[in-house]
């Protein structure tokens, strides 16, 4: 165990289906579909280990272990790319994967986010962890993630990321109840609601999936009971956490989220992606304009 101010591991629940995304996630682990030419899940890696992380536990459903074969060395096309003399082209991958450890864990059930949590509750070696949803994409100068540890250096305490968001778009969001100041990026947390109505959001306060935990967290999840689809919830566990309390942070970061859950935040993000690329950003305005 290191010190409680340094955040060495990460766990990415990675079990869903996809089935927003069928018929193309019939074989092909959602995490895998590109964003330009990169599987999505690769910009969260590639936030991972710019952020000084060490350790990734992946939680898998059973038939996505191509996601786990994905940042494995070697293999076939690794191979004949070397023979062709084409290995540079997978060097960027290797460069960012050498950095990082991988293991992974099943969740062959879907039974929630706090329960795919709690599957990792073997591996986790340090007082605190991350959390973080492969849903959500984070483009900024500085890598979210690391901006989170940046910050529980000065005050270890669990931390959740957020953003403004409008007060009629909450259903979508775990919102934050706050407390303090909130003109500055890191804040005190009072409380948590999942998806509320408008008019109940406590704050326009919305939670995104970056998270530093303390191991804590696992003694809550194995007790907290199922919800009202027979899920174990995060949002319940941290509420839980919250009451009792434990302190939390809110945590205002700087750069863009992309969403990338659902079909259109998909294409969303591949538009965005594309206008922020030195190579792609000249020739896709054009056909935008000529198609528009």
């Amino acid at each position: 165990m290191v010190s409680s101010k340094t955040i060495r591991q990460v766990v990415i629940p990675a079990a869903g289906l996809g089935t927003r995304f069928l018929p193309a996630t019939k074989v092909i682990p959602k995490e895998l579909l590109p964003i330009l030419e990169k599987p999505a899940l690769t910009y969260v890696i590639e936030e991972l280990a710019a952020s000084g992380i060490e350790e990734i536990i992946l939680v898998l459903h059973p038939i996505k272990e191509t996601i786990f074969d994905y940042f494995s060395m070697g293999g076939f096309v690794e191979q004949k790319l070397r023979e062709r003399n084409q290995g540079d082209k997978l060097h960027d991958l290797h460069s960012v994967v050498s950095r990082l450890s991988f293991k992974k864990v099943y969740q062959s059930e879907p039974l929630g986010l706090g329960h795919a949590v709690l599957c990792a509750k073997e591996y986790i070696e340090d007082d605190y962890f991350a959390v973080v949803l492969p849903d959500d994409l984070v483009h900024s100068e500085r890598p979210c993630l690391g901006q989170m540890m940046d910050s529980f250096v000065s005050s270890p305490r669990s931390m959740i990321a957020v953003e403004k968001v409008e007060r009629e778009k909450s259903s979508a969001y775990g919102m934050v109840q706050t407390s303090g100041d909130t003109g500055k990026n890191c804040f005190p947390i009072q409380g948590l609601v999942e998806k509320p109505a408008p008019q109940d959001a406590p704050s326009q306060w919305g939670v995104i999936g970056r998270y530093l935990l303390s191991k804590k967290v696992f003694d809550v999840l194995e007790h907290t009971p199922r919800g009202a689809i027979s899920e174990i919830q995060l949002t319940d566990a941290l509420q839980s956490m919250i009451a009792r309390g434990e302190p939390f942070d809110a945590f205002s970061f700087e750069g863009r989220r992309l969403d990338i859950g659902q079909p259109l935040g998909f294409l969303k993000a591949n538009i965005t992606m594309g206008l922020l690329s030195t190579e792609y950003k000249d020739v896709l305005t054009q056909f935008m304009k000529e198609l528009i």
